[in-house]
């Protein structure tokens, strides 16, 4: 039996996909660095083989998959060009693969991996449906009809996919080390949707998706009026967020989502359209969706004594604001102790004002060295650089993170998408020790 071998797979996509084709009956294995990441707990739930890395990992009748963080002088995937095997790309692998099944690709600079999360859970419970989610977390199912999909921008990696459907949540300026400007994100999204063959769904109220073209119909869902799909009546509790969905004017039905802010009833709402559209039961939706507990690092909780600790994703300035918002909604009566790694140090350079601002919402800052990737260069640039630009900010240094216990009955919110769990986790074992 041939055996897939994955360089590179704690990845989040590729721990994702490795379980997809394993569920498959697929024989897979995969090597990757030692440090331990969120992402192998489910690969070794699944008894997939996790080795270091190592050029006699590649043996003979093997098909290579290849993470894109890795380059083709890897040891590994030199090896396997030696060999003379197949060495594949994840964008391009997943390309082909999903031509299997009535794919749905979910994009956006915000919101992708939780859309995907919601659609798969709610479409799940209706049809056979195999899914690949953004936070590392894959499902292969017999027979599958539907396959759902996140779909990343960066370097233009989603244009390898041409999908039946696609769900866009937004456009934003972001991964500043590769796209100029928002008008060059606007370009890549605007190629893909000449690539979808079937319908797109976009949220109608960000600008940028208004002026996306398509020679197959573009639904769209949002807030404003000329939506063709429209929230209204959005109640926010310390419980979730019920709202009311209109279509095309007229009433369809109640929702409730077990989540909190406005950006996680637009992932719903995308969800919805969706389902709707591919003619899904009204109530199968209801109850979906009110059971979605969401998906690893989207504002993961746990309570500390009087503290609760919430693990978020958020590297972006508009996803602080919206994380900060949700913590608000959920814990109006705590103070909101912000905990953040900026993720790059391009992207830090190129939001510094815009991270300040945002940061200043909260209660607290505290500040942790920036994250570079192993692409760029550092320059001049530290975490000072933001810190200066937020009044009573404060370094948090992993080896010493008992400053965090003196805010007592309030949420600490560690942000990033580096390895800021480390601090959280330097957090709670001081605790352990001093109670």
């Amino acid at each position: 039996m041939t055996i897939y071998h994955f360089v590179g797979i704690k990845g989040t996509g590729m721990s994702a996909l490795a379980q997809v084709l394993h569920d498959k009956g697929y024989q897979v294995q995969g090597s990757d660095v030692e440090k331990r990441y969120f992402t192998q707990e489910a690969l070794e739930r699944a008894g997939i083989p996790i080795l270091p890395f190592r050029r006699d990992n590649i043996r003979p009748g093997m098909i290579v998959i290849a993470g894109n963080a890795f380059p083709d002088t890897h040891e590994e995937i030199q090896e396997a060009l030696k060999k003379g095997l197949p060495v594949i790309r994840y964008h391009r692998f997943l390309g082909d693969f999903i031509q299997n099944f009535v794919s749905i690709a979910v994009t956006g600079t915000h919101g992708k991996t939780s859309t995907t999360g919601i659609l798969a859970h709610v479409l799940g419970a209706a049809e056979r449906t195999s899914y690949l989610i953004g936070d590392g977390t894959g499902k292969g199912v017999k027979d599958a009809r539907y396959f759902v999909f996140e779909a990343c921008e960066y370097r233009r990696h989603f244009l390898s996919y041409e999908p039946d459907y696609c769900i866009m949540t937004n456009i934003d300026f972001d991964h500043p080390d590769y796209y100029a400007n928002v008008e060059d994100v606007f370009s890549a999204f605007q190629s893909l949707a000449n690539q979808v063959k079937k319908g797109i769904i976009a949220c109608g109220d960000d600008e940028h998706l208004q002026r996306i073209q398509a020679k197959v119909p573009v639904l769209y869902y949002g807030v404003g009026e000329d939506n063709d799909f429209q929230v209204k009546n959005i109640e926010r509790t310390e419980e979730g967020t019920a709202f009311d969905v209109y279509v095309r004017n007229s009433f369809y039905s109640s929702f409730f989502i077990p989540a909190f802010g406005l950006h996680n009833v637009l992932n719903a709402l995308a969800a919805i359209t969706f389902c709707h559209y591919e003619g899904l039961d009204a109530e199968i939706i209801r109850e979906q969706i009110k059971t979605f507990r969401g998906v690893k690092r989207r504002f993961t909780e746990k309570r500390m004594g009087t503290q609760i600790l919430i693990d978020d994703y958020a590297h972006h300035p508009t996803e602080i604001l919206a994380t900060i918002d949700a913590c608000r909604q959920k814990y109006p009566d705590k103070p909101v102790v912000a905990i953040f790694q900026p993720h790059t140090y391009t992207r830090t350079q190129t939001f510094l004002d815009e991270f300040a601002d945002c940061l200043k919402t909260a209660d607290a800052v505290f500040l942790c060295d920036i994250f570079g990737s192993a692409r760029e260069h550092q320059g001049k640039l530290s975490i000072r650089d933001l810190q200066k630009k937020i009044d009573g900010a404060r370094i948090l240094d992993e080896n010493d993170p008992s400053p965090l216990a003196q805010y007592e009955d309030a949420v600490l919110l560690f942000m990033g998408a580096g390895d800021i769990q480390k601090f959280e986790k330097a957090y709670e074992n001081w605790l352990e020790r001093v109670k």
